[in-house]
């Protein structure tokens, strides 16, 4: 099963994806933002207040403690999806199950189960525990399944950022339509007369988004194909939370990245989850939620556009605290608005506005950190740095879903509560404990960032630099060890000696001997079989390894790890194995040059300490294309580790 057009997607599959991420986010808006709602505010009517208020206690508290058990079993989840192996792929098949079953029993959940906490509370509550953690686990199996399938469905950078783009905007229109149908079609469905909706309100909007996440997890399943190829082996553990810590401890950037990140977390998902509350029990309007979920989609979406351009004028810190700072304003001003629509919209919007900068802000500083982590600990943990943000999130909703129930409870807005029944003492109850405590929270989140976060654009461009010119030079020699190994150009251009590269490190031959090429195009191409070792998140390098033991790394131009990948498109991925001639990068040298930067590809051999005598077959100056044989590497004499020997020529070069 493979994408057509050499993985190019179709639009068919891609919409199918975006359609899947849509309904993907529907149904975590439901579970985390409004089954608490109907739990606190619709579910348990008895009669008798304190038993009811005790009831919301029991099952706030149980699915806080199930959604923090639940932590430590998604690293799991994904170990097991990575193992998975049928003919329908890893991934498909998880997305439909798991899509499929949380969804029945998500609608399950927004019943009251034949009244069964009427005739035993104790029973209740078991059964609601074990619905509620089977549920869960099948939606992160779905949830993991869904955005870990990326990388399957095509292999081409350009086409993974188009279809990601896609399922961006399906995420963002599916979490903010939760929003705008929850009370309008909560009173539509409820009986005349209710202001804040009944039972069979609630049950038909739950109907409405399951059905909308069960048909988007199908359409995924149906209507995408995963690529099968060598770069999809699982060679990796699994992963753990004590993995997670260690990485942690050890990756002082990500620690505390992440820990920012946890207190502003925990922070939104309190104000998010009450703000329906606010709407419906401070100011009396629950259908004008509507228009502050619609307001939220277009804030999504216009962050998201800001984004790119606020990043180039302002660093990660100062872009971090002002977002922030306006996040704090939107605090204050819904504190103090009280029913003024305006007012709320105002207030709502400053606050809405930063979430996705922070969001975005965030995950290039976790992404980031993984090369920062690899200088510093001397290995990469790729996987264990991205699986940070989600466990945050995850807690964060898990600390909100605990914290939603009490407040309810202290501020009266339980079953049969309405605006009119509110009292002063507890609206400025719910006010302090929705504004006041997420406010220290996002204070303590840009105290912790702006002390402790440096890793800036720069600094790690630094850092990649720094890497990309040391790579492979631990390898050893393979086993094969014919007499030479011939390098040829991996691209058309110019032939340049290595010394008079326009930088210290690779015209001294500190990263390695080799030649350099002035590119005539942008496509670099395998000069030999080799497996794929490194690929630059940049990807404007590439590390190869021969079955002979070169390690080669080819790299385009000179300080171009400054674009970000900007104008570069890789072909590879780490561990796939490729053939002399296949398409590694292509680039567009009009951005290196608008940038002011040096188009120079350079190539060297990066572990030449350990190999014997390399000679450059060509004269400098001379025209090369793709293929030319340029370096030839000579294994029968390894140099000794102390040999200083520098790079030759022959005597008669071509």
């Amino acid at each position: 099963m493979s994408t057509s057009n050499n993985g190019k997607m179709t639009m068919r599959e891609r919409l199918a994806y975006s359609f899947g991420a849509f309904g993907n986010d529907s149904f975590y808006g439901l579970l985390c933002g409004y089954l608490i709602m109907f739990i606190t505010s619709h579910l348990f009517d008895t009669g008798n207040k304190a038993l009811d208020n005790k009831m919301i206690s029991a099952v706030t508290l149980i699915i806080m403690c199930l959604r923090f058990i639940e932590l430590f079993i998604d690293p799991f989840i994904g170990n097991a999806i990575d193992r998975t192996k049928t003919r329908w792929g890893h991934f498909r098949p998880w997305v439909v199950i798991g899509g499929t079953v949380s969804a029945v029993i998500l609608l399950l959940l927004f019943t009251n189960m034949g009244g069964l906490y009427k005739k035993s509370a104790i029973g209740y509550l078991v059964l609601f525990a074990v619905l509620y953690i089977t549920m869960d686990i099948f939606y992160s199996f779905k949830d993991v399944g869904f955005w870990s399938m990326l990388p399957s469905l095509t292999t081409s950078s350009r086409e993974r950022e188009k279809t990601a783009t896609y399922a961006r905007v399906g995420s963002a229109i599916g979490g903010g339509l939760v929003g705008i149908l929850v009370m309008p079609a909560v009173l539509f469905f409820s009986a005349k007369g209710t202001s804040t909706g009944d039972d069979r309100g609630w049950f038909m909007f739950a109907l409405i988004i399951c059905f909308l996440a069960l048909i988007s997890a199908w359409g995924v399943g149906i209507f995408t194909r995963e690529v099968n190829s060598s770069i999809r082996k699982n060679k990796q553990d699994t992963v753990g939370i004590v993995g997670i810590f260690k990485v942690l401890s050890g990756n002082d950037q990500l620690m505390w990245v992440g820990c920012a990140y946890l207190f502003y977390c925990v922070a939104i998902n309190i104000v998010n989850s009450l703000e329906v509350y606010y709407f419906t029990y401070i100011m009396g309007r629950p259908k004008a939620f509507s228009i502050f979920s619609t307001i939220n989609i277009a804030l999504g979406i216009v962050a998201t556009s800001l984004f790119p351009i606020l990043s180039k004028k302002f660093s990660r810190k100062t872009l971090f605290t002002c977002a922030l700072v306006c996040l704090l304003c939107g605090l204050s001003l819904f504190a103090v608005a009280g029913d003024n629509l305006a007012l709320v919209l105002l207030a709502a919007s400053l606050f809405g506005l930063p979430q996705q900068i922070v969001f975005l802000i965030v995950l290039m500083v976790i992404t980031d950190s993984v090369e920062y982590g690899q200088l510093k600990l001397g290995h990469r943990d790729e996987s264990l740095a991205l699986s940070v943000r989600p466990l945050l999130d995850k807690f964060g909703g898990a600390v909100a879903n605990g914290v939603v129930g009490q407040v309810a409870i202290i501020a009266g807005m339980t079953t049969g509560a309405s605006a009119s029944t509110i009292t002063v003492t507890q609206a400025h109850n719910f006010k302090l404990l929705m504004f006041a405590v997420p406010a220290v929270l996002v204070v303590i989140s840009i105290f912790v960032f702006g002390k402790k976060v440096f890793l800036s654009e720069e600094k790690h461009a630094e850092i990649v630099a720094q890497l990309e010119k040391t790579w492979g030079k631990h390898l050893d020699k393979g086993e094969k060890t014919p007499n030479q190994v011939v390098i040829p150009a991996p691209i058309n251009g110019q032939l340049i000696k290595l010394a008079d590269v326009n930088d210290e490190t690779f015209s001294s031959g500190a990263a390695g001997d080799g030649f350099a090429i002035k590119p005539t195009d942008g496509r670099v191409f395998a000069p030999f079989d080799a497996t794929v070792k490194q690929v630059f998140t940049t990807r404007h390098a590439v590390g190869l390894v021969s079955d002979d033991g070169v390690a080669l790394l080819i790299h385009v131009g000179i300080g171009t790890v400054k674009l970000k990948g900007t104008g570069f498109v890789s072909y590879v991925e780490n561990g796939q194995r490729v053939h002399k001639g296949q398409e590694l990068i292509e680039f567009w040298d009009p951005v290196i040059k608008k940038a002011g930067l040096d188009d120079t590809v350079i190539v060297t051999v990066t572990n030449a300490k350990k190999l014997g005598p390399i000679t450059i077959m060509k004269k400098a100056g001379k025209q090369v294309n793709s293929g030319d044989p340029v370096m030839e590497v000579d294994l029968t004499d390894p140099k000794p580790e102390n040999d200083p020997s520098a790079l030759k020529l022959t005597s008669d070069p071509a």
